[in-house]
């Protein structure tokens, strides 16, 4: 394959008909200038984002990895900027159009943010596309930033092992080719590897430093990645050797001995953040407060300050804490954690463990169904075993149990690979004390409320298969997860929103016991904590240590947990208020369209209309329902204003 060379590459057809999957609706593009400038975007996403293109389902860059050459990175960069002054010019031209309607043709829309709504405006398409131009354009302005930053490529090391490693390994995560096929683009990234560490060490080296914390996540990404190429990348090599119409001998050495110098390169890498780069530090982990209201703004199109969504979020934890704690009193427990205990009592014996997440499954579609919450999208899902290639790399790696289906041309049955119980030396019987230990950790509640509503039932899965139906271009693909995050900051409060509501709402509808409910409930405590950090992490108000030592008083999270969490707080600025303002967006949505409709409000009707616009931020999704909510602003935390 050629080298990609930012967003230079000529694409080889118009980005909306390769990306109209057989089968599927059509994406309606209009020869208007907004839908060009959108072709010219998503194409320049994809060339820029090769491992990104991979988990999309665009498969004309497996065999790539980014160009980190000052000309490569520099190319993005002017590509970037040059899409932001057409889109200037565009909207001197057109004006910035808000939607406030677009389930009927005879609706009319506002003008972003100004305007009388009943004033005459697009038709329904072009309110979907002004929301992805101004999305897009949001994209643009927060990545901008970030290459500018210490969280990119000039003082994150994680973000080059995660893309390194995931890049290696995303061709083997779904079927959507023969696998000799995915292999030989397997063996051309494990060939750029050596070249791609090399640049991002030569940015690290000339950036302000990395926080210790951001390194050693990057040398345990190296020890996921090297686990992978010593122990699961043989067992991938040897399918390709004997497997049925897949591939030869040569083909497997091929791959194995790419692999090889892949490994050394990591090796490498690994031992330079070890010493070196460990050297080469700095405290700084915050973003400041004027680029986290550009997150707010320009990323979730949230009304509310990063003060005002702190305070919110400490209110509400205090709420439900005193709330848990006189539930408990009620229950007869003396403390909260009293009672989420017993439920590690309740999980399926070793020989059930796997068959139980169908089981639950099951009961919980069956519920949705019965009580008419949401029409769910014929995309089926099967739980297995994670996969013993992935073993040996997942601990150490941001390995989903759940990870977003390809937004295009993904197999007809999506795989939720479950953790695999533990094994004794040679596939023997495993200890008996570690075996409980396991089960106890994966008992009937985390199993119901993470691995099957939240994830593989109706929160990710069903808010996915709508998104991939929507019309909005950047709808269909902002929420797909990709080596280290979603693809787009702007998917996240639909996204995690959605599946946190979607949680409270099975549990609201009968899917839960009393104890389920009370863990339900307790889970927003941590919703709430990771507002609260992420807000106060980047406008300087508290350290790495004061984060961790917040969710451990205040959620109860384990200390390695904690670090975990605050760690990727720190990187991803934005990224954990939106759980919080997601989820309570939609209950604003809902309420006050329940207020407006009375009887003739319809649970799944909603659900409907709103999952129907995609993977966009909740409040514009709001603004696209017809009819509109209201006149007033939507705001999260109450009443419209």
């Amino acid at each position: 394959s050629p080298k990609v060379s930012g967003f230079a590459r000529a694409a080889p057809a118009p980005y909306p008909d390769r990306f109209n999957t057989p089968g599927q609706p059509r994406i309606a593009v209009t020869p208007s200038t907004t839908a060009r400038w959108l072709d010219d975007f998503l194409e320049a996403y994809v060339a820029a984002r090769p491992v990104h293109a991979t988990f999309l389902g665009d498969h004309r860059f497996d065999g790539l990895l980014q160009d980190l050459s000052d000309e490569g990175v520099g190319d993005v960069q002017a590509g970037m900027e040059g899409l932001l002054t057409r889109a200037a010019r565009l909207e001197g031209e057109r004006g910035s159009m808000a939607p406030h309607g677009s389930g009927s043709p005879d609706r009319v829309a506002a003008p972003l943010g100004r305007g009388d709504p009943e004033a005459p405006g697009p038709s329904p398409d072009a309110a979907v596309e002004a929301v992805d131009l101004r999305l897009a354009k949001g994209f643009l302005k927060l990545s901008l930033w970030e290459r500018e930053s210490g969280h990119h490529l000039r003082g994150n090391p994680a973000w080059a092992t995660g893309e390194a490693a995931f890049g290696v390994m995303s061709p083997f995560m779904t079927d959507f080719a023969p696998l000799v096929e995915r292999a030989e683009s397997a063996t051309e990234r494990l060939q750029s590897v050596p070249d791609f560490l090399g640049g991002a060490r030569r940015w690290l080296e000339a950036g302000p430093g990395s926080h210790p914390r951001w390194t050693r996540r990057a040398a345990t990404e190296c020890t996921g990645a090297l686990a992978f190429l010593e122990d699961g990348l043989p067992l991938l090599a040897e399918e390709v050797r004997k497997g049925p119409g897949n591939g030869t001998p040569a083909q497997a050495q091929r791959l194995l001995a790419a692999g090889a110098a892949a490994a050394r390169a990591f090796s490498d890498h690994h031992a330079w953040l070890e010493s070196d780069h460990l050297r080469h530090t700095t405290d700084v982990v915050g973003c400041g407060a004027e680029i986290l209201d550009l997150h707010i703004k320009e990323g979730h199109h949230l009304p509310e300050s990063a003060r005002e969504i702190a305070s919110y979020a400490r209110d509400e934890m205090a709420r439900v804490q005193s709330e848990l704690i006189e539930l408990a009193r009620r229950m007869g427990a003396e403390s909260p954690m009293n009672i989420l205990d017993r439920l590690r009592d309740r999980h399926p014996d070793a020989d059930g463990y796997l068959g139980r997440y169908q089981e639950i499954w099951d009961d919980c579609y069956e519920r949705a169904r019965a009580e008419e919450l949401v029409t769910w999208p014929e995309d089926p899902i099967r739980y297995r075993l994670r996969p013993r290639w992935a073993r040996a790399a997942a601990p150490h790696l941001y390995f989903l149990f759940y990870r977003a289906p390809a937004a295009f041309d993904r197999p007809a049955v999506h795989e939720y690979w479950v953790a695999p119980p533990p094994e004794g030396r040679d596939r023997a019987a495993p200890d008996p004390e570690e075996m409980a230990a396991f089960l106890r950790a994966n008992h009937d509640y985390v199993i119901k409320a993470n691995h099957v509503i939240h994830h593989g039932g109706v929160g990710h899965h069903v808010q996915n298969g709508h998104a991939y139906r929507t019309g909005s271009r950047i709808g269909r693909i902002a929420a797909v997860d990709c080596a280290a995050r979603i693809a787009m900051h702007c998917g996240g409060t639909m996204a995690e929103g959605w599946a946190c509501y979607a949680t409270e709402l099975m549990a609201e509808h009968g899917a839960m016991d009393p104890l389920e409910v009370f863990a339900e409930r307790a889970s927003r405590i941590r919703m709430c904590c990771r507002a609260v950090v992420d807000v106060e992490l980047h406008r300087g108000r508290m350290t790495l240590e004061d984060a961790v030592n917040f969710y451990q008083h205040q959620a109860g999270m384990p200390e390695s947990a904690a670090w975990s969490e605050a760690v990727k707080n720190s990187m991803f600025p934005g990224g954990a208020l939106m759980y919080l303002m997601g989820t309570d967006g939609i209950r604003a949505i809902r309420r006050d369209r329940e207020a407006e409709l009375g009887d003739a409000f319809q649970l799944r009707s909603f659900h409907d209309e709103l999952l129907s616009h995609g993977s966009i931020p909740v409040t514009l999704a709001g603004t696209l329902m017809s009819p509109p909510p209201s006149t007033g602003t939507l705001h999260p935390f109450g009443e419209p204003s």
